[in-house]
């Protein structure tokens, strides 16, 4: 099986050993006793460049390159992994995670049974993008982030600029003992700018940054020639945006109407859906660090996340999303499925071993690690929730159905406790809203409610016109721990009488 990209794999990551480290892994692992094994070689091109007022800070350039074998012994995982790829190495650690798991399987209680899953032969797989940022002279890329400082230092009342680029090429081989040989490279990055304003005389500051979300997309989504991002539109406007903010009232605390911009409701997603609904923390396999989730799997199918309205899947296969694939890391085909339907818990992300456990005969290819050198554990996929399918239904028509309430753009802080239940929300830009229209900026805003309290609250939807990903780079999981890329992509919503908190005076000041 192939899949047609308009791009192939890197030749140079392609002229690796790949199936001869397949074969001679997998052939030790067989003949030392495992039942199942897998060979993953993982390479990381990572480039990150930041500046400060326009002049070049850092430039961090980083290749990260190994191969894993997993087998499963008795039941029982064995994991082993290396820097150097040869044959002689490959063969040495397929018999050492034969050795651990068989060193383990004394101390296993829950045996290692894994959901089934189709072969896949030859199999490549390249996520969609037009200019590969890696071949972009880094000189060029300096030269723009240097331009689009200029545009903000250039404005008056801003006084320091910040910008940063972080790019990253992932690339993996994948093949197990049941056949399936599988080849993929993703390419993503993240572009920011920020605006800085200080008033020395009382010793503060305030900042507004760019609200173009990290996408899997190439170099062009930085230049704005795939008329994706409004570079020069939001920096023309930051300024002004800023010198509003600095100068707004501070908001009266208490029980508000909502309009939430999808710039900042995808974080909002990501804490009290995206996590909560990841079937490892549901069961208590996360508790000892990223935490546990309050939705149960005995509530599966009753739980009531929020209104009717509400309609969210995971999605390995979107478009430009993080967290896409062609297929995850044990060999598993991209897939969408719903998690929350007509505001009904229905579903949870899984990877091979979990999905058994939930009575599934399949996986919906949610394993993932970070590293060759790190073991595959059930990650988030692009967590979404769908715009109204009826009805085409604008941000400025939402606004429009509020009296006295805020409209919110941008994220920025948050916290949310370990059963992702308990939560509140800042964000980049806060409008007051007055019989229905926007009445200037408002300061010092955070949100603060339960995860069905919100989404019980949601009222109307937003239609497809104002759906967008948004999404981060850096979610974090598991012990030793990784991160992971995600998308998550939402309308606009309104929300009847959430909580608001004055954070300035929530501090003490």
């Amino acid at each position: 099986m192939s899949i047609a990209t308009s791009k192939d794999v890197d030749a140079e990551f392609v002229a690796l050993p790949l199936h001869m480290l397949a074969d001679a892994a997998l052939s030790a692992a067989k003949a030392a006793g495992a039942e199942h094994a897998d060979l993953r070689v993982h390479r990381l091109v990572t480039q990150s460049i930041t500046l400060r007022d326009g002049r070049v800070e850092a430039i961090d350039n980083s290749t990260d390159l190994g191969f894993a074998v997993r087998v499963i012994v008795d039941g029982t995982w064995g994991f082993a992994s290396h820097a150097a790829l040869t044959t002689d190495a490959a063969a040495e650690v397929a018999r050492r995670a034969v050795t651990v798991a068989t060193t383990l399987r004394g101390l296993n209680r829950e045996r290692v049974e894994l959901a089934a899953e189709p072969r896949y032969d030859d199999a490549r797989w390249v996520s969609p993008y037009d200019l590969d940022p890696f071949a972009v002279p880094t000189s060029d890329k300096v030269a723009l982030l240097q331009d689009y400082s200029e545009r903000l230092s250039s404005a008056d009342g801003v006084d320091h600029v910040s910008a940063s680029v972080l790019q990253v090429k992932e690339q993996t081989f994948y093949a197990d003992t049941a056949g399936s040989t599988i080849t993929q490279q993703r390419v993503r990055l993240h572009p920011q700018l920020e605006a800085i304003t200080v008033d020395s005389a009382a010793g503060v500051f305030e900042t507004m940054r760019t609200l173009a979300a990290p996408a899997g997309r190439g170099w062009e989504y930085v230049t704005g020639v795939d008329g994706i991002w409004d570079w020069s539109g939001e920096l023309s406007q930051i300024p002004g945006w800023l010198a509003e903010k600095v100068k707004a009232p501070s908001v009266q605390a208490g029980p508000t109407d909502l309009v939430i911009d999808p710039t900042n409701l995808w974080l909002t997603i990501h804490e009290s859906i995206g996590h909560a609904t990841e079937y490892d923390r549901a069961i208590g396999y996360e508790s000892a660090y990223a935490g546990t989730s309050f939705a149960t799997p005995d509530q599966l199918g009753t739980l009531k996340y929020g209104t009717p309205i509400m309609h969210v899947t995971g999605d390995r296969t979107q478009e430009h999303g993080l967290a896409s694939v062609g297929y995850d890391d044990e060999g598993v085909a991209g897939q969408r499925w719903d998690l929350v339907r007509e505001g009904t818990l229905v579903g949870y992300q899984l990877d091979r071993v979990f999905a058994p456990r939930l009575g599934l005969e399949r996986s919906n290819g949610c394993s993932y690690a970070d590293s060759a050198h790190h073991v595959p554990i059930q990650r988030m996929a692009n967590v979404s929730l769908q715009p109204d399918p009826e009805h085409d239904t604008s941000t400025e028509e939402l606004i429009g159905r509020v009296s006295d309430g805020i409209y919110i753009v941008g994220d920025k802080s948050w916290s949310i406790d370990m059963q992702r239940y308990n939560f509140q929300f800042t964000g980049q830009r806060f409008f007051r809203i007055r019989n229905g229209k926007l009445d200037g900026q408002l300061r010092d805003v955070a949100y603060q409610a339960t995860t069905t309290d919100f989404w019980g609250s949601m009222e109307a939807i937003g239609g497809p016109s104002t759906w967008r990903l948004g999404g981060a780079f850096n979610c974090g999981k598991a012990q030793p721990g990784q991160v992971a890329a995600v998308s998550h992509g939402c309308p606009s919503i309104l929300v009847r009488g959430i909580n608001i908190l004055n954070t300035r005076t929530e501090a003490g000041q």
